[in-house]
Protein backbone atom coordinates (compact mmCIF):
# COMPACT_ATOMS: atom_id res chain seq x y z
CA UNK A 1 0.00 0.00 0.00
CA UNK A 2 1.13 3.37 -1.23
CA UNK A 3 1.43 6.19 1.74
CA UNK A 4 2.13 9.59 1.53
CA UNK A 5 2.30 11.86 4.37
CA UNK A 6 4.23 14.64 2.67
CA UNK A 7 2.78 15.87 -0.55
CA UNK A 8 5.36 19.15 -1.33
CA UNK A 9 8.62 17.93 -1.31
CA UNK A 10 9.90 20.81 -3.39
CA UNK A 11 12.43 18.00 -4.75
CA UNK A 12 10.94 19.07 -8.24
CA UNK A 13 11.64 22.83 -8.30
CA UNK A 14 14.60 22.74 -10.24
CA UNK A 15 12.61 20.83 -13.16
CA UNK A 16 13.63 17.14 -12.35
CA UNK A 17 11.33 14.33 -10.70
CA UNK A 18 12.29 11.28 -9.21
CA UNK A 19 11.14 7.63 -11.48
CA UNK A 20 9.94 4.68 -9.50
CA UNK A 21 13.72 3.14 -9.69
CA UNK A 22 14.68 6.78 -7.76
CA UNK A 23 16.77 7.89 -10.94
CA UNK A 24 15.91 11.22 -11.28
CA UNK A 25 15.62 13.23 -14.89
CA UNK A 26 14.20 16.03 -16.57
CA UNK A 27 10.71 16.68 -16.04
CA UNK A 28 10.30 16.98 -20.00
CA UNK A 29 11.88 13.86 -20.54
CA UNK A 30 9.95 11.13 -22.78
CA UNK A 31 8.81 8.34 -19.80
CA UNK A 32 7.70 11.63 -17.99
CA UNK A 33 5.50 13.19 -20.65
CA UNK A 34 4.12 9.62 -21.36
CA UNK A 35 2.60 8.68 -17.88
CA UNK A 36 1.61 11.89 -17.46
CA UNK A 37 -0.44 11.42 -20.47
CA UNK A 38 -1.78 8.37 -18.96
CA UNK A 39 -2.23 10.00 -16.22
CA UNK A 40 -4.70 12.75 -17.96
CA UNK A 41 -6.36 9.96 -19.54
CA UNK A 42 -7.35 8.36 -16.18
CA UNK A 43 -8.25 12.17 -15.13
CA UNK A 44 -10.96 12.75 -17.99
CA UNK A 45 -12.28 8.95 -17.85
CA UNK A 46 -13.42 10.24 -14.11
CA UNK A 47 -15.10 12.51 -16.07
CA UNK A 48 -16.73 10.25 -18.05
CA UNK A 49 -18.11 8.53 -15.17
CA UNK A 50 -20.11 11.65 -13.63
CA UNK A 51 -22.19 11.63 -16.83
CA UNK A 52 -22.50 7.59 -16.81
CA UNK A 53 -26.55 8.12 -16.01
CA UNK A 54 -26.54 5.07 -13.42
CA UNK A 55 -24.70 2.63 -15.77
CA UNK A 56 -23.64 0.61 -13.35
CA UNK A 57 -21.81 -1.79 -15.70
CA UNK A 58 -20.01 1.07 -17.70
CA UNK A 59 -19.09 2.65 -14.31
CA UNK A 60 -17.66 -1.06 -13.21
CA UNK A 61 -15.96 -1.02 -16.68
CA UNK A 62 -14.42 2.36 -16.27
CA UNK A 63 -13.21 1.84 -12.36
CA UNK A 64 -11.09 -1.10 -13.51
CA UNK A 65 -9.71 1.14 -16.46
CA UNK A 66 -8.83 3.76 -13.98
CA UNK A 67 -6.94 0.82 -11.95
CA UNK A 68 -5.36 -0.67 -14.70
CA UNK A 69 -4.18 2.92 -16.26
CA UNK A 70 -2.38 3.22 -12.17
CA UNK A 71 -0.50 0.05 -13.24
CA UNK A 72 0.23 1.47 -16.67
CA UNK A 73 1.76 4.31 -14.85
CA UNK A 74 3.29 2.67 -12.49
CA UNK A 75 5.06 0.27 -15.42
CA UNK A 76 5.92 3.23 -17.31
CA UNK A 77 8.15 5.14 -13.92
CA UNK A 78 9.74 2.11 -13.53
CA UNK A 79 12.33 1.90 -16.82
CA UNK A 80 13.33 -0.97 -18.40
CA UNK A 81 10.77 -4.12 -18.57
CA UNK A 82 11.95 -6.83 -15.73
CA UNK A 83 9.04 -8.52 -13.58
CA UNK A 84 10.67 -7.41 -10.35
CA UNK A 85 8.23 -4.25 -10.14
CA UNK A 86 4.45 -4.05 -11.08
CA UNK A 87 3.45 -4.88 -14.87
CA UNK A 88 0.76 -4.46 -17.27
CA UNK A 89 0.05 -7.34 -18.61
CA UNK A 90 -1.75 -9.24 -21.27
CA UNK A 91 -4.51 -10.58 -19.43
CA UNK A 92 -5.53 -6.79 -18.43
CA UNK A 93 -5.99 -6.18 -22.46
CA UNK A 94 -7.97 -9.08 -23.23
CA UNK A 95 -10.05 -7.88 -20.43
CA UNK A 96 -11.00 -5.45 -22.20
CA UNK A 97 -11.11 -6.90 -25.98
CA UNK A 98 -14.06 -9.17 -24.76
CA UNK A 99 -15.87 -5.84 -22.68
CA UNK A 100 -15.21 -4.32 -26.10
CA UNK A 101 -16.90 -7.03 -27.98
CA UNK A 102 -19.90 -7.48 -25.96
CA UNK A 103 -20.70 -3.52 -26.47
CA UNK A 104 -19.96 -3.92 -30.05
CA UNK A 105 -22.29 -6.51 -30.61
CA UNK A 106 -25.62 -4.09 -29.43
CA UNK A 107 -24.26 -0.99 -31.88
CA UNK A 108 -25.32 -0.74 -35.47
CA UNK A 109 -22.14 -1.33 -37.95
CA UNK A 110 -21.43 2.38 -38.69
CA UNK A 111 -21.42 3.96 -42.36
CA UNK A 112 -20.15 6.80 -41.32
CA UNK A 113 -17.45 8.36 -39.48
CA UNK A 114 -18.35 9.41 -35.96
CA UNK A 115 -17.93 13.17 -34.42
CA UNK A 116 -17.39 13.44 -31.07
CA UNK A 117 -20.52 14.02 -29.04
CA UNK A 118 -24.43 13.27 -28.68
CA UNK A 119 -24.66 12.61 -24.97
CA UNK A 120 -22.17 14.47 -21.98
CA UNK A 121 -20.79 10.87 -20.96
CA UNK A 122 -20.10 10.01 -24.79
CA UNK A 123 -18.49 13.46 -25.52
CA UNK A 124 -16.04 13.09 -22.76
CA UNK A 125 -15.71 9.20 -23.52
CA UNK A 126 -14.57 10.56 -27.05
CA UNK A 127 -11.90 13.10 -24.96
CA UNK A 128 -10.55 10.71 -23.12
CA UNK A 129 -10.29 8.19 -26.57
CA UNK A 130 -8.17 10.70 -28.17
CA UNK A 131 -6.16 11.58 -24.88
CA UNK A 132 -5.26 7.38 -24.61
CA UNK A 133 -4.22 7.87 -27.81
CA UNK A 134 -1.92 10.90 -27.76
CA UNK A 135 -0.47 8.47 -24.58
CA UNK A 136 -0.04 5.99 -27.20
CA UNK A 137 2.03 8.29 -29.33
CA UNK A 138 4.16 9.80 -26.68
CA UNK A 139 5.03 5.52 -25.41
CA UNK A 140 5.62 4.87 -29.11
CA UNK A 141 8.26 7.52 -29.17
CA UNK A 142 9.46 6.55 -25.05
CA UNK A 143 10.17 2.98 -27.32
CA UNK A 144 12.17 4.42 -29.32
CA UNK A 145 14.47 5.51 -26.91
CA UNK A 146 14.22 2.80 -24.28
CA UNK A 147 12.83 -0.33 -23.44
CA UNK A 148 8.71 -0.34 -22.55
CA UNK A 149 6.92 -3.57 -21.95
CA UNK A 150 5.10 -3.87 -24.87
CA UNK A 151 1.98 -4.63 -23.27
CA UNK A 152 1.52 -1.16 -22.49
CA UNK A 153 1.32 -0.06 -26.07
CA UNK A 154 -1.24 -2.73 -26.81
CA UNK A 155 -3.05 -1.80 -23.72
CA UNK A 156 -3.67 1.68 -24.59
CA UNK A 157 -4.41 0.82 -28.24
CA UNK A 158 -7.45 -1.56 -27.11
CA UNK A 159 -8.15 1.46 -24.49
CA UNK A 160 -8.69 3.54 -27.29
CA UNK A 161 -10.91 1.24 -29.12
CA UNK A 162 -12.96 0.70 -25.98
CA UNK A 163 -13.95 3.96 -24.99
CA UNK A 164 -14.97 4.76 -28.31
CA UNK A 165 -17.53 1.98 -28.44
CA UNK A 166 -17.74 3.01 -24.67
CA UNK A 167 -18.94 6.34 -26.48
CA UNK A 168 -21.50 4.61 -28.85
CA UNK A 169 -22.68 2.61 -26.05
CA UNK A 170 -23.77 5.44 -24.48
CA UNK A 171 -25.15 7.09 -27.48
CA UNK A 172 -28.05 4.78 -26.98
CA UNK A 173 -26.58 2.03 -28.73
CA UNK A 174 -25.35 4.46 -31.54
CA UNK A 175 -28.54 5.86 -32.42
CA UNK A 176 -27.83 9.26 -30.86
CA UNK A 177 -24.05 9.50 -32.62
CA UNK A 178 -23.40 12.24 -34.54
CA UNK A 179 -22.19 11.55 -37.62
CA UNK A 180 -19.71 13.25 -40.41
CA UNK A 181 -21.21 13.93 -43.46
CA UNK A 182 -18.60 15.30 -46.53
CA UNK A 183 -18.43 18.84 -47.31
CA UNK A 184 -21.46 19.64 -44.68
CA UNK A 185 -19.77 23.07 -43.83
CA UNK A 186 -19.36 24.30 -47.18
Amino acid sequence: MVRLDVITTRGGDAGETSLGDGSRVRKDALRVAAYGTVDEANAVIGLVRLHLEGDRVADAMLARIQNDLFDLGADLCVPGVGADRLRVSDTQCLRLEAELAEMNALVPPLRSFVLPGGSAGAAHAHLARTIVRRAERDVVSLATADAVNPAVIRYLNRLSDHLFVLSRRLNGNGARDVTWTPGASR
